[in-house]
């Protein structure tokens, strides 16, 4: 990989669960016109206060350790942690899809859905709401698959991502 690369990082940052951090954090992306693909956020320590915001972006590697730096110089945040570069880890996100349909396709998306190891969460005689977890790729599939076949909307949660092993964020 070369220093003008593009790669995608999944950046994980502990923060204090706080009015206006979060737009902090965002506003440093859209000040200095980087993307996020991605982003969670949700309190994981509520005794101390602590919450995990997962983004996922791309840039350079320059581009990369820019934004890791930058977010570093953030009063409320506690670490920063680029998991695509420090080790194994697991990502996943979680969707709802809902698609229409009757007759041969409403078979064919209960089939597809079974191949995918997708849940129907809701059913009513015209459509069905399916809960998959999985990869981004997996995910994207999915929906592809549906479109043909009644698709009629798509809620993603976006990239929540842990490191393997025994060490902590």
């Amino acid at each position: 990989m070369t220093s003008n690369d593009i790669r995608k990082a999944t950046i994980a940052v502990m923060v204090d669960n706080e009015p206006g951090v979060l737009a902090r954090v965002v506003g440093l992306f859209s000040g200095r016109g980087y993307n996020i693909d991605s982003l969670t956020v949700s309190e994981v320590d509520e005794a101390a206060h602590l919450s995990r915001i997962t983004i996922v972006t791309r840039g350079t590697e320059m581009i990369i350790e820019q934004i890791k730096a930058q977010l570093r110089r953030l009063v409320p945040v506690h670490r920063v942690s680029d998991l695509t570069v420090e080790g194994a880890h697991v990502e996943r996100e979680l969707a709802l899809v809902k698609v229409a349909s009757s007759g041969d396709k409403r078979v064919e998306a209960l089939r597809i859905a079974d191949i995918f190891r997708a849940r129907a969460v809701d059913s009513t005689i015209g459509s069905f709401v399916f809960e998959i977890t999985g990869s981004v790729e997996k995910l994207s599939a999915f929906v592809d698959l549906m479109r043909p076949l009644g698709l009629v909307d798509v809620s993603r949660t976006g990239v929540v991502a842990i490191s393997r092993g025994p060490d902590a964020l």
